[in-house]
């Protein structure tokens, strides 16, 4: 029944209402809600706390374990055996060699043994063709490990190497003469199952999990509930470059996170856990804050059902009486049954709209009288102006002695003041205003054939009916003779022509005189598009005048320059709106 913006609806009496009665229970409800994240993030802060401790020291013990693996590693390959083995094996005899390989075996299996998290330490010789490692002892040339460790040593800084599910440590000699060459290579695999079981000791609480992230290799190791989709959303995050602080949402479940990083190693450690673990000791105390919030909302329900009842409703019905006012729509009243103030304000706005219409009417009917009367007062104006300058012509028709044209002329100037004075009708057809406009070019051409051309084109039947004021067109051909064509002495071109669209119908005017200036165009523009109460209302403006007055303000008289290089009248007519409506 009723249609209320959005915009208005904010300042609407029953928005106020409700807007106080939240006023009162909301800071309630907000208290409630403030405690409740406050014990949460209270929780999730200690957890926080806590497992960042964790992480830190997991970290700072594995960046230590990998920096003690690197400077066995240094170690080796300032061995001197390995550096025999390397530059001289081809002039080693068999016992040499045998005693070489048997020293380096027993060296690796030392170094191995020092440290949980080492699977194998490798030495890939490249000049010899053989790989020694401390748990397969002496065989052939690994060259795919060998090309791949080198690979991860030459193309990037990581300390860490991780090739196919294993990681790997790695460092080498290189060629004196070939910078690009490495003479021997030494690598150590990391033992992942000794890994996962050291990172299986951060998850200290149920259906938590954790893993070891790299930026450039992604997920390295994970160990407690593994789950697969967790690891790829935060994956997903990461290269979204979306900033992971506390959650983060896999299959409409939240996780609580917690991560630590290592510059040395380059690694994340990152753990995850149910949110519902943290807020487990909460569920209670929400339980209650879900009854208080929904019977808050119910009783705001029916507080907002009333209050539109009884005070919202009548006053729509008065917004809308208003609305219908505002459009122009003064014979409706409100129909009501009410006693208490609304049918106060009922009655009284009844009582207003019949008092408004009998003003209104009263108004009207003046304008439209004053309007009548200027109109008359206007072409009255007119018509003076061309009789002076129809005596003009007769006079020098007199004196030269031409019967023929003077009787000629006599003829054309009957049916032109016919025109005028037939009936008293403010407006014409056009093909009526058109014919006067056309005998009277005919009565000039009698006078200035010789010297002045004149193109004046058919009137299309489309146009015919149209109603215009009268004496619209033949005054501004007037102009052009009086003011442009009669002083060239030859050569001179008057054209009329016709245009019409589908809302506008034009009739233009030009000719080729050249008395006035580009400045003198725009000023006599600006005059009558500006033409105010006080001007005088002569000529082309008496004709601009009128025309807006039957048409409205996008008709009347537009000047410009023509192509024939004198002034260029067009009068527009706007087929909107009806003669009647003036």
């Amino acid at each position: 029944m009723f249609n209320i913006p959005v915009l208005f609806l904010r300042k609407t009496i029953l928005v106020r209402l409700l807007i106080m009665y939240l006023a009162v229970i909301l800071p309630i409800i907000l208290l409630g809600i403030y405690l409740y994240h406050w014990s949460y993030n209270n929780a999730s802060q200690e957890i926080s706390r806590n497992t960042s401790v964790q992480l830190t020291s997991y970290l700072d013990n594995l960046n230590r374990e990998i920096q003690w693996m690197e400077i066995q590693q240094f170690d080796i390959l300032q061995d001197n055996e390995l550096q025999k083995m390397a530059l001289t094996w081809s002039i080693m005899d068999n016992v040499e060699r045998k005693s070489s390989m048997s020293y380096m075996v027993n060296r690796l299996t030392s170094i191995k043994n020092t440290s949980p998290y080492i699977k194998d330490i490798f030495i890939h010789i490249i000049s010899i063709d053989k790989t020694i490692s401390a748990s397969n002892a002496v065989q052939d040339f690994d060259y795919a490990k060998y090309e791949y460790i080198l690979t991860g040593i030459q193309g990037n800084e990581r300390r860490l190497i991780k090739q196919e599910d294993t990681l790997n440590l790695s460092t080498s000699i290189m060629d004196r003469n070939n910078v690009e060459e490495s003479i021997a290579v030494v690598q150590i695999e990391l033992d992942n199952e000794k890994l996962k079981t050291a990172l299986n000791t951060l998850n200290v609480y149920p259906n938590s999990g954790t893993f070891l992230i790299s930026e450039e290799m992604g997920v390295i190791l994970a160990a407690g509930m593994e789950s697969t989709s967790i690891i790829q959303s935060y994956e997903n995050a990461v290269n979204r470059s979306i900033d992971i602080t506390n959650l983060i949402d896999v299959e409409d479940e939240n996780y609580h996170i917690d991560k630590a990083y290592s510059e040395e190693l380059g690694l994340f450690v990152v753990t995850y856990l149910p949110e519902e673990e943290v807020s487990r000791p909460l569920n209670k105390f929400s339980n209650w804050a879900i009854v208080f919030a929904v019977t808050s909302i119910t009783a705001l329900l029916i507080y907002a059902y009333s209050t539109y009842r009884l005070v919202h409703r009548p006053l729509l019905l008065l917004v809308e009486g208003f609305k219908r006012m505002e459009k122009g729509r003064l014979d409706t009243p409100i129909e009501h049954e009410k006693t208490d103030e609304f049918g106060f304000l009922y009655d009284r706005y009844n009582k207003m709209l019949i008092r408004l219409k009998m003003f209104i009417d009263r108004d009207y009917k003046h304008k439209m009288m004053m309007q009548k009367a200027e109109l008359k007062q206007l072409q009255s104006q007119i018509n003076p102006h061309f009789l002076y300058n129809s005596f003009f012509i007769l006079n020098s028709l007199a004196k030269i002695e031409d019967t023929e044209r003077l009787e000629l002329f006599t003829k054309m100037l009957g049916e032109y003041f016919r025109f005028i004075t037939r009936n008293g009708e403010n407006d014409v057809l056009l093909v009526d205003e058109i014919k006067h406009a056309r005998t009277y070019t005919e009565i000039q051409n009698l006078r200035f054939s010789r010297r002045i051309t004149v193109q004046f084109d058919e009137l299309p039947k489309e146009m015919e009916r149209i109603k215009v004021p009268r004496l619209i067109v033949q005054p501004i051909i007037e102009n052009a003779y009086e003011h442009s064509l009669e002083k060239k002495v030859d050569e001179g071109l008057l054209r009329v022509t016709f245009e019409i669209h589908d809302n506008e119908a034009l009739i233009i005017v030009e000719d080729n005189g050249d008395t006035m200036s580009d400045e003198e165009i725009h000023q006599l523009a600006q005059r009558i598009a500006n033409v105010d109460e006080t001007q005088e209302m002569t000529g082309m403006i008496n004709i601009h005048r009128r025309i807006v007055l039957t048409y409205g303000e996008e008709s009347g008289l537009f000047l410009s320059r023509s192509s024939l290089n004198g002034l260029k009248v067009m009068v527009r007519i706007k087929l909107e709106k009806e003669n009647s409506d003036v």
